[in-house]
């Protein structure tokens, strides 16, 4: 949520038109190739997209949603409440005969507020989820299954394993728009938090960590010093290189992906890559108890 105030949602738009950061170009070259597959298959009526951001990719699932002539509501859920206002608007004006219902909210707390009725095609794009500790994605993914009914399906973004130098790249732009994105976030917690984060004293570090397959990005201290955070009552004090994190970035293996899915009752149908095999777009549907 520091991440994604109102300037953080703006600098994250400018991060994915950087040239290095693929991510969202690989999805959507797959959602081009695969959303009228999609589209047949889960007979949706209602698209809800978690974390929905400007929705770029998502106007792909809406047309082929659209076209199929089965779409009749989009529920975008943000926790960016002006990035989500002006996208729902903009949405609206491109689709007049489909129900825009935005929610302000944390898909990791709020997904009781999705509404329920007809088929629902619940989107999680962008590889959000790899943002997710692992105990945290397999609670989400557990919370999403559970509120699943037949008819309903799940579609999962996610970014693949890949060659170390082009990961670090996309996530270390020579325009330093990733850095003022991270930076972002300690802005906004010296504003919300009453803190005293000194961006002087942080040096930006984005590193491939192996033995966890993410990227782990924030800070390290380039001094000892101490940061209040008064509205909690809470001195931190760091140590000369000690590491802050502000974000992790998980990448992918098909085999993982498919067992964690497993673990929470969700069954992969589909699995698609880009043409690079840079990104995988999943369809995923609900498994029923043993027994039931």
């Amino acid at each position: 949520m520091w991440l994604y105030d109102e300037r953080g949602s703006r600098l994250y738009e400018e991060i994915t038109r950087l040239p290095d950061y693929y991510l969202p170009r690989r999805e959507g070259e797959i959602l081009r190739a695969r959303a009228a597959a999609i589209a047949s298959h889960t007979q949706a009526s209602m698209l809800v997209e978690l974390g929905a951001g400007n929705a770029k990719n998502t106007r792909l699932l809406l047309d082929a949603l659209e076209s199929a002539r089965t779409l009749e509501r989009f529920v975008p859920l943000d926790v960016s409440e002006q990035t989500l206002r002006a996208s729902a608007e903009a949405i609206a004006a491109a689709y007049p005969g489909v129900s825009i219902e935005p929610i302000v909210g944390d898909f990791e707390r709020d997904l009781d507020l999705l509404p329920e009725g007809g088929r629902r095609l619940i989107a999680f794009l962008g590889s959000t989820i790899g943002n997710l500790y692992p105990e945290q994605r397999a609670s989400l993914l557990t919370v999403v299954a559970d509120t699943l009914v037949p008819g309903d399906a799940v579609l999962i973004g996610v970014d693949l394993v890949k060659d170390v130098a082009r990961l670090e790249a996309a996530y270390n732009d020579p325009q330093g728009v990733t850095e003022a994105f991270v930076r972002n976030a300690l802005t906004a917690v010296n504003r919300e938090l009453d803190a005293t984060f000194d961006q002087r004293r942080f040096l930006y570090q984005a590193r491939w960590d192996p033995e966890h397959e993410w990227m782990d990005i924030g800070f390290r201290a380039q001094e000892a010093h101490a940061v209040s955070i008064r509205r909690l009552g809470i001195e931190l004090t760091f140590e000369r290189d000690e590491p802050l994190r502000v974000e992790i970035s998980s990448k992918f293996r098909r085999e993982r992906f498919e067992l964690e899915a497993a673990r929470a009752r969700l069954r992969v149908e589909s699995w698609w890559t880009d043409r690079a095999d840079d990104f995988a777009v999943a369809l995923l549907f609900s498994e029923p108890f043993a027994g039931s």
